[in-house]
């Protein structure tokens, strides 16, 4: 599936969209390069769930624990800082990532190893005129 993003006002309906297409699907890695809008995206997703908490990109803290409206567990990676592989597990991953709870990460390249089988990769790409297309799943 893909959502055409044309400017920032249109984000939260694709939010909406990518929601109604989530299936049952829990892990969802987000690909993109740095300024893509993969943040921001995972923001307009979480919004939508009704997270009132402070979304930001856990660049630092690498995990950030959110619940939806309805209460539902939702975990926000970004593991751009990870420097070896070890330092996920030290996170204890597995239990995140096989909790159930949905999960959002950014750079899951540098922890794809780790990844369940059935994870769903998301790719923002930045289109010439500045629009985004978001690739769920593979083309």
């Amino acid at each position: 599936m893909q959502i055409k993003i044309s400017d920032l006002g249109q984000i939260h309906e694709a939010a909406r969209t990518f929601i109604e297409n989530m299936g049952d699907d829990t892990v969802f890695a987000f690909y993109g390069d740095m300024g893509a809008g993969k943040t921001t995206f995972i923001k307009a997703i979480c919004e939508e769930l009704d997270v009132d908490d402070v979304i930001n990109s856990p660049t630092f803290a690498i995990i950030n624990e959110y619940r939806s409206g309805t209460g539902e567990l939702i975990y926000h990676f970004d593991f751009y800082r990870i420097n070896k592989i070890e330092e996920a597990y030290d996170l204890g991953y597995d239990d995140y990532f096989y909790s159930g709870a949905l999960c959002f990460i950014e750079w899951p390249e540098k922890v794809e190893e780790l990844l369940p089988g059935d994870y769903i990769p998301v790719t923002i790409k930045v289109n010439e005129d500045g629009s985004r297309t978001v690739q769920v799943g593979e083309e």
